[in-house]
């Protein structure tokens, strides 16, 4: 995230001696991305975080690819994914690339039997349905409905989930996640036209600082599989830490839509950007004010990349029949649009209620086996 921020207790100098009160030393960590060039912070932990005590059996998770799919709208039936209590095989992927997999899941309870890392991917999660605090090793963020969780790859995290009726929506991105370029001036700030800034964001607010010894499972993935490692100290030992590199959330409520006298393209709604993704949020707003205007969405080809829509909440006006936790596909070389009715139905109203997030992949998405299990089978011929 290209803002810097800080927590805890740091030395007044990097690098130099930072002494524990007992006269021990903390260990310093640079935690970065793209080598030494990129975003990073630095951490400061009450012991090495490097004792791994062993390393247990490995799972294999690389999602198995449908074949014959080819140029074929879908519709994925995403509340029909079964709750699980487990996190980590709650998590079902059902549309992914060689840049991104995009996951629903419904844990029923909170991840608390071991810590995981993404040491492969950034991972966004979108909380459709939950309430609860993502606890890591830098701090604590809590999350409500309609949050995106930004956990940059690397980052040791447990969830509590104060609910058991969660739904979540998650994108692990091969490529750092940022905000949007064009909303960024030289130096990082978000420039006035943006429709957010960095009031917006929530930072990790309080350190779990835990000095202690034992057996701590952390569960690795890294290129489709899950690796566990049996550490000799807890992962949350960090006393202070300072740097651009951290998670943080953001509310799809604090998005502010940017409006026009004719139709805006989906552009205007992007939130986060990747090299190989966008996401977008479709938030309510007005409709365009041209006296001639039509606010359903014409018809368009995306000649470069795969779109996915997930539905949060209202009626998404360019759709029928579209209910809540439906994912949809429409891949790259084929034209789609509003439904039959959809632009006639548009004619004369005012505004939109519609609660959306939308993915934009660069570079073909393949369908799993699990997401044809939910796959409306003739959505293709929905325009008929």
């Amino acid at each position: 995230m290209p803002f810097y921020s800080k927590l805890g207790h740091i030395p007044q100098k990097r690098h130099t001696v930072f002494k524990k009160n007992d006269g021990g030393y903390h260990y310093e960590q640079l935690f970065g991305t793209e080598g030494f060039s990129g975003l990073a912070s630095l951490l400061y932990h009450v012991n090495r975080p490097t004792q791994v005590k062993e390393i247990l059996e490995s799972i294999n998770v690389k999602p198995e690819r449908v074949q014959g799919e080819g140029l074929k709208s879908q519709r994925l039936k995403g509340f029909d994914i079964p709750a699980i209590n487990d996190y980590l095989e709650s998590r079902v992927p059902v549309l992914f690339n060689q840049d991104c997999t995009i996951s629903l899941a419904s844990p029923k309870t909170s991840l608390v039997s071991y810590f995981f890392k993404n040491a492969a991917a950034d991972e966004v999660i979108f909380i459709h349905r939950g309430l609860g605090t993502l606890r890591t090793m830098m701090g604590n963020l809590s999350f409500s409905n309609g949050d995106y969780l930004i956990i940059p790859r690397g980052v040791i995290y447990q969830i509590d989930f104060e609910t058991e009726d969660n739904r979540l929506l998650v994108v692990e991105s091969s490529e750092p996640i940022y905000t949007p370029s064009r909303y960024r001036n030289n130096f990082g700030q978000l420039m006035e036209h943006a429709p957010f800034c960095e009031r917006d964001f929530r930072v990790p607010k309080r350190l779990e600082c835990v000095d202690e010894r034992g057996d701590f499972l952390i569960k690795i993935k890294s290129h489709n599989t899950i690796h566990q490692f049996n550490y000799a100290t807890h992962p949350f030992n960090i006393v202070g830490w300072d740097g651009y590199n951290f998670p943080y959330a953001f509310s799809i409520h604090d998005f502010e839509p940017i409006t026009g006298r004719v139709h805006m393209p989906p552009p205007i709604h992007q939130t986060f950007q990747s090299k190989g993704l966008v996401i977008c949020s479709f938030c309510p707003r007005l409709y365009d004010y041209h006296p001639q205007g039509v606010p359903a969405p014409y018809h368009h080809s995306n000649l470069n990349s795969d779109e996915v829509l997930y539905y949060v909440a209202g009626d998404f006006m360019s759709r029928n029949q579209i209910q809540q936790g439906d994912l949809t596909l429409h891949p790259s070389g084929i034209p789609h649009g509003p439904h039959p009715g959809a632009m006639e139905r548009s004619l004369g109203q005012k505004e939109t209620h519609e609660l959306a997030v939308m993915i934009d992949a660069f570079k073909p998405l393949s369908l799993t086996r699990d997401a044809l299990a939910i796959a409306q089978k003739d959505y293709y011929k929905s325009w008929i």
